[in-house]
């Protein structure tokens, strides 16, 4: 079934690429690499609960760590209404437990129910994140975790997070950092 459903979200993925920029020429002509990344990353953390996809985009890694991680409830935040506008039609069509978010963090983050909470949140090469993460810290689980996928491994200070463990991928490093306790 797993299977079934990547291949799905790969041909919607690129079907829907001929008309609007979900994803750049790289990923597109490396995207089993890039599918196959987020299925590592996924055996690597585990999702469980609420995980948040920050700047979903084309659904990479978010999508195929939803389609691995039935456990799990992913909140996907996609500012760009054409993208999100494929992730709804993708989550519905692989049939996912995820919820898409069209529109800004901060306004978005506004109307989450005040107990929410992400034991993970996963980005890829999304602005600078010691800028927005420190954003995230309060809807943190106390164990909650954010994994980053960026070409190298070094893992800067962050507000509210200490750096974790860096991970090796076919093409980059899955940065890790751990909420701090107050």
């Amino acid at each position: 079934m797993t299977d079934e459903r990547l291949a799905l979200y790969k041909r919607l993925l690129l079907t829907w690429n001929e008309k609007i920029n979900l994803i750049g020429p790289e990923a597109r002509e490396n995207l089993d690499v890039h599918i196959e990344e987020a299925l590592t990353a996924a055996s690597i953390l585990q999702p469980r609960g609420n995980v948040l996809d920050f700047g979903s985009g084309g659904g990479l890694p978010a999508i195929p760590m939803a389609i691995a991680s039935p456990e799990a409830v992913f909140h996907l935040v996609e500012s760009d209404q054409k993208k999100w506008a494929f992730l709804k039609r993708a989550v519905r069509e692989c049939r996912l437990s995820a919820v898409v978010h069209g529109d800004r963090l901060a306004r978005v983050l506004a109307r989450f129910p005040p107990n929410l909470r992400f034991s993970l949140v996963t980005s890829r090469a999304v602005g600078k994140p010691h800028e927005w993460l420190p954003l995230l810290a309060q809807w943190m689980a106390d164990d909650g975790r954010v994994a980053l996928f960026q070409g190298p491994p070094e893992a800067s200070s962050i507000e509210g997070f200490r750096a974790g463990q860096s991970f090796p991928l076919m093409r980059g490093h899955l940065v890790t950092f751990h909420v701090e306790q107050p």
